[in-house]
């Protein structure tokens, strides 16, 4: 059976990193932009990194810039933001495509084990449904990732055991860390 482990990304320097170097630990795999409304996540992200990585807890951040053009700059400036911002430590690779006929095998699989299940209810997810219907439509059945800060929890065995869509409360993906952290 297909896991996490299988597949190779790209590090912001464009050298193949192969994720069975996280094997073992529990990750949270995040597709990222830096002029979303939805950035300020990176201030939970990073402090539940800081709190957990001596557990065996990573963060493998993607920006990706397919979401109205919210993540414009070079794999550099998109770092650069991250690491002044947000004090972001955790790994950041290259900035890639989660959706249509380029997008990362990574992703396709995350969004494959766990289908996009709505953002919810309430004003935000209203918005969001109405945002990610007009941006989706270009990439018609390969629309995996609805929208900016879409998350997968990998358990240890590099398994996706949930998706959380950029409309879920961050201390709800908190719990669920820690929860998993705790098998």
């Amino acid at each position: 059976m297909k896991t996490v482990y299988d597949f190779t990304v790209k590090d912001r320097q464009g050298n193949d990193v192969s994720l069975s170097e996280y094997q073992g630990k529990v990750l949270l795999i995040v597709n990222t932009a830096t002029g979303c409304g939805f950035t300020p996540h990176y201030d939970p992200l990073e402090a539940m990194y800081k709190d957990f990585r001596e557990q065996g807890f990573e963060i493998l951040d993607f920006p990706c810039n397919q979401f109205a053009n919210q993540a414009p700059g070079t794999d550099s400036e998109i770092h650069d933001f991250c690491t002044l911002k947000f004090g972001t430590e955790f790994p950041q690779f290259a900035k890639i495509d989660v959706n249509g006929e380029n997008a990362d095998p990574l992703f396709a699989y995350l969004a494959g084990e766990k289908p996009f299940g709505g953002f919810g209810k309430g004003i935000k997810s209203t918005a969001m449904n109405k945002f990610a219907a007009m941006n989706n439509k270009q990439f018609g059945d390969k629309a995996y990732i609805k929208w900016n800060f879409t998350k997968f929890l990998i358990d240890r065995e590099g398994k996706v055991v949930a998706r959380f869509e950029p409309t879920v409360d961050m201390a709800d993906v908190r719990a669920a860390v820690a929860v998993e952290l705790d098998k």
